[in-house]
């Protein structure tokens, strides 16, 4: 598998009003994401616990590579402060998607919260792109090695930091 580290990629300007607001860029020198505007005609208020909306980001990208993905994020301030996350919790954009880039936002505040607005052009989401893994399976009955942690999951290591870790399989 070869993964070109800085690859290019073509991207296609659907809304002109990124232009004034920015294009899709990385906020700081070590940001992993570049943020995403809603590209709306008007304020939006999504209300809590309202079904998940479709927000136009207004662009769309080619990767055309089966060495890569993109990941659409929530952005951590709106969602940690406002409770604004992505309806599928995270977005896969496959390489050989090349339509518009759309996200799906939810308000997972309780009922009787503060509604959020979203203005045009605010940025709501994060794109993250990153290697893909694309293993082939061999059937097997039996694993041809074990691990030290065996069937051990979901909780099995432990919670606290005094807590001793589970010792074989659960």
């Amino acid at each position: 598998m070869t993964f070109e580290k800085n690859p290019h990629l073509e991207l296609r300007v659907l809304d002109d009003r990124l232009y004034d607001w920015g294009l899709p860029k990385y906020q700081t020198d070590l940001s992993a994401g570049m943020d995403l505007h809603a590209c709306i005609a008007e304020p939006m208020t999504l209300q809590p616990q309202a079904p998940a909306v479709l927000i136009p980001s207004g662009i769309a990208i080619l990767m055309n590579s089966p060495d890569m993905v993109a990941f659409l994020l929530a952005r951590s301030g709106l969602g940690h402060k406002k409770g604004l996350v992505l309806g599928q919790a995270v977005g896969t954009i496959d390489a050989d998607y090349a339509d518009q880039i759309f996200i799906s936002a939810w308000l997972r505040t309780p009922p009787g919260s503060e509604p959020i607005v979203i203005s045009p052009g605010d940025r709501i989401a994060q794109l993250v792109f990153l290697p893909i893994v694309r293993p082939t399976f061999s059937i097997v009955d039996r694993f041809s090695a074990s691990s030290a942690r065996g069937l051990g999951g979901f909780g099995s290591t432990g919670v606290t930091a005094t807590q001793p870790a589970a010792s074989g399989s659960d």
